[in-house]
């Protein structure tokens, strides 16, 4: 019923908080699975995990950015969003608080997505059974591996893209 990477990524979310980690299982289905718009909800959810990663690194500006970029995609998704099982009585309140709290630069604290489908949560408790992390666990902020996750990350592959990208894009000219 629901992408696995979904699942994955709400795993990640509401489990380890490692929103790096988000960002790249949701990037893959994006590049892979949809016409690749920047108005998808994909990137919606995209953004909304590294405005997550910002805020927890207290870089206010850019979780500020972020966000509101995925409010607006969302505004464009909110029956999507509904079929995602998503509690939209609760999610559209949350994210208004998540920029209130970065454009007052407050300090980080974990937000769980809140699901309304069972059969959903259900599958995210277990993905995070699996992975050997629980659900709904607060964010670990002396743990640098997900706090400054991309300082850390190979960036072979990204380098490459975008190398690619450029020449591709000067062969066009």
């Amino acid at each position: 019923m629901y992408p696995a990477q979904y699942i994955e990524f709400l795993a990640h979310f509401n489990g380890d908080r490692d929103y790096f980690e988000c960002h790249e299982i949701l990037e893959e289905y994006w590049k892979e699975f949809s016409d690749r718009s920047k108005d998808s909800i994909w990137v919606g959810f995209i953004l909304l995990a590294v405005s997550r990663y910002h805020h927890r690194r207290k870089n206010f500006n850019g979780a500020k950015r972020t966000l509101e970029k995925a409010i607006k995609i969302f505004s464009l998704h909110e029956r999507e969003l509904f079929q995602m099982g998503l509690d939209m009585d609760i999610f559209y309140p949350m994210l208004s608080k998540l920029l209130e709290y970065a454009n007052k630069e407050e300090r980080y604290a974990s937000v769980t997505l809140p699901i309304s489908d069972p059969a959903l949560l259900e599958a995210c408790i277990k993905e995070c059974r699996n992975k050997g992390f629980n659900w709904g666990k607060e964010s670990n902020l002396e743990d640098v591996s997900i706090i400054n996750r991309h300082k850390l990350r190979d960036r072979t592959n990204v380098i490459e893209e975008r190398m690619e990208a450029l020449k591709n894009k000067k062969g066009s000219e």
